[in-house]
């Protein structure tokens, strides 16, 4: 009986290990983009999707998260949105509070000259030195899909 109880709490602990929804690190030079299938190397721009039952999702810019979202036929799906932080490299922030500047003078690998910031007073920072528009997760999303 004893022996059963701990094959039981093993499993138990493999079920709760095997469902860790949580975000896993970017491997950069190494991991590739479930988008646009480029090996992520800019530390400064990538992004990642965790859904609700753990899988990860890498990407190297925040546009192609963006685009990856019409895989997934309802983004209730998804439990994290999560994107680097342009002042902390390879530090991952939540993609839902984040404000984003699109200037031309910060490019991104795809093109969008798309970046992220934990708060709208790092993002004002870099806009007053290099320009742009900044806008809400909300507000990104609807000028992406425009």
């Amino acid at each position: 009986m004893q022996t059963l109880k701990h094959y039981s709490i093993i499993a138990l602990l493999l079920i709760l290990y095997g469902c860790n929804v949580s975000p896993q690190a970017i491997d950069y030079g190494n991991d590739g983009c479930h988008f646009c299938e480029m090996t992520i190397v800019d530390k400064v721009h990538g992004a990642e999707i965790v859904t609700n039952k753990g899988k990860v999702y890498k990407f190297d810019a925040s546009e192609c998260m963006i685009n990856f979202m019409d895989e997934f036929e309802d983004s209730s799906e998804i439990k994290l949105f999560l994107t680097n932080h342009f002042t902390e490299p390879e530090v991952l922030i939540d993609a839902t509070k984040a404000t984003f500047l699109i200037s031309e003078n910060v490019p991104s690998p795809m093109g969008a000259f798309l970046s992220a910031f934990k708060n709208k007073v790092d993002a004002e920072k870099i806009q007053s030195e290099k320009g742009g528009e900044l806008y809400s997760w909300e507000k990104l999303l609807a000028h992406l899909k425009n």
